[in-house]
Formats: C-alpha cells, structure tokens, sequence
C-alpha cells in the first residue's frame, strides 16, 4: 500500500511520530502545556514531552475516566491539557466526562484521538476508533479537526493550543505522505483545503483518504473525468461555503472517510448539500460492521477504502449526474 504514489506524493513519517514531534514542539513554546497519557505515551509519541517536561506530563494509567477529570482539574487551574490516547479509548471509556467536563464546561482542553480508523491493524477491533468522529460529533462546542498530512498535523496543534475552547484533533498510526509543503500549507479553523481543482465531480475527504483521492483522481483523468479533490481537514465548523461551491460547480460529490458511514464526514456533508444544493453523492466508509485484526493494507481492501473504490463511487456519482440531467 502505497498511498499517494500515483499523484506523485512523497512519502512521509508515521503520524503518531507527527504528532509527538508536534506536541514537544508546543510544549517548548507554552510553559502552560500539559500532556496527561492514557498509559499509551509511547505508541501516540506523546512521551517525548515526559523526557523533556517530566514535571508537565502525567501518566494516568488505564483510566480513561480519571484522565479527563484530571485534566478538567488542571484546566481551571490555568493550564492547558491536552488528553491523550487511542480514540477508542477517549471516546468510548470517558464519553461521559468528556460530554460534562469539556464539551458542557466549554473548556479549554484539547484531546489527541490517536490511531483513529481501522488502519492500526493488526491490533485489533477493539482498539479501531471507527466511530469516535460520530461521538464527538454529538457534542456541541468541540472543533473537530483531522490531520491528512505531516505538515498539517503541526498546523493544526499550533492552532489547537492557540484556539480557546475544547478540540478533538483525530490522527492515525500509519503514515501518510505529504500533500503539503511546509511553505505551501493553508490552514484555517474552519476553511476546507481544494488540493486539486477539477469540474466533473468533487472528492470530499479526510485523513488518510486525501491522498487516496489523489490517487483516484489520477486514474479518473484516463478515463477524462476531470475530479476536484477537498481536504475537509474541519469537520467542526463545516465548511459550508467550500461544499456548496463544489456542489454547485461540478454537480456531483464523492465522500471518503476512514469511520463508519453512519455519523461520520459524509453524513455531515450530506445534510449541508441536501439543504443548500442538492447534487448525487455516493460514499466510500466502513459499512455498518466492525472489522478484523489484519494488515492495514489488507484491511483497507476488504473494507472498500482503497482509490479503487474511490475510482468506483466517482463513475457511479457521474453517472447519476447525467441521469438526472436527461
């Protein structure tokens, strides 16, 4: 598996070695940093502010629960905590904590979702954070932002420890290769990235599934589909001026996340063009099942989140626009 080869991407270094160099660097910056670890500090990278600031990190332990409270505590005294740990974990052992003490509280707290996806393989179901994004999603007040690309990881912790308010950055285990230059990456809170311009259709995706866009933009400009490719890096605020403009000028929308469908990116996304400008869209995510222990390429394939199956939604969306239009 190699994602964005065929657009030409270079390779890029596991994102959770992108986010512990993203994190000391933050922590160097703002004495008012803290890293509180689920007992996962060297699988998120986030030990490397414990060998630097061992006075700002605290290891829990296995108590997802207690994590958030602490941090809750540490937030009202002045710091600025940031909770990590694998999404599964955050968000499905603390919900509750997090719904009162960050998301109701509007605290400002910033949680790392570690290993999101299906992509930490062969580690299991149990610890895929398949529907963190719909989770977080239900509660009110948290920016909901996902890294695609080394460069942007930086950009968006900068900006987390920046922004007042609670923030659930989702990251991935694996690597991802680099869309964007370190002197050539927009990011805005809230402004999703066109990262290939296009009129047939436009490819709406997040994380690990940009560059496989890319790619499938690659293989759909053989057959002269022309594919408009979107970082929709924010899902909390949506960009819906970026949405509705792509609805509008290429007629035809793809979604490609690595979560379930139910809740996810594309749900989103859908509700914002059936109210603003209604175009056929089709979806590439987990069907409603959870997965198997495998390779992450392996499992990316049997689950239907390759460019292959980008490719195949593309034709499909396409083919209903002219459809409708007849």
């Amino acid at each position: 598996m190699e994602l964005g080869k065929k657009a030409g991407l270079k390779p890029g270094k596991p994102m959770r070695d992108v986010f512990g160099d993203a994190l000391l660097a933050v922590a160097q910056r703002h004495p008012r940093v803290v890293v509180l670890d689920g007992d996962l500090g060297n699988s998120t990278k986030a030990d490397r502010v414990r060998t630097a600031f061992p006075e700002r990190y605290f290891n829990i332990g296995i108590a997802e629960s207690n994590l958030v409270g602490i941090g809750a505590g540490l937030e009202s005294c002045g710091f600025i905590p940031f909770l990590t740990s694998f999404s599964s974990f955050l968000l499905c052992n603390a919900y509750d904590q997090i719904r009162l003490a960050v998301a109701m509280s509007n605290a400002n707290i910033k949680i790392l979702g570690s290993h999101g996806g299906i992509t930490l393989g062969k580690d299991g179901p149990t610890q895929m954070g398949i529907e963190d994004l719909a989770l977080v999603g239900g509660l009110p007040t948290v920016l909901i932002l996902v890294a695609s690309d080394p460069t942007l990881m930086h950009k968006i912790v900068d900006a987390a420890v920046e922004y007042q308010g609670p923030v659930f950055i989702r990251s991935s285990r694996m690597a991802m290769p680099h869309l964007y230059s370190p002197d050539s990456c927009p990011f805005e809170i809230g402004v999703a990235n066109v990262v290939r311009d296009g009129e047939d259709l436009a490819i709406v995706a997040c994380g690990i599934m940009v560059a496989a866009a890319l790619d499938a933009a690659v293989d759909l400009a053989r057959e002269e589909i022309d594919a408009r490719v979107i970082d929709l890096h924010t899902l909390r605020p949506l960009d819906v001026q970026t949405l509705e403009q792509a609805a509008r000028e290429t007629g035809a929308l793809v979604c490609a996340e690595e979560h379930l469908l139910q809740g996810g990116m594309g749900a989103n996304v859908a509700r914002v063009i059936a109210e603003r400008w209604p175009v056929p869209i089709r979806f590439v995510g987990l069907a409603d099942t959870y997965t198997e222990s495998a390779e992450p390429g392996e499992l990316l394939k049997k689950y239907h989140l390759t460019t292959a199956d980008i490719v195949s939604a593309c034709r499909q969306a396409v083919r209903a626009k002219k459809e409708q239009r007849q």
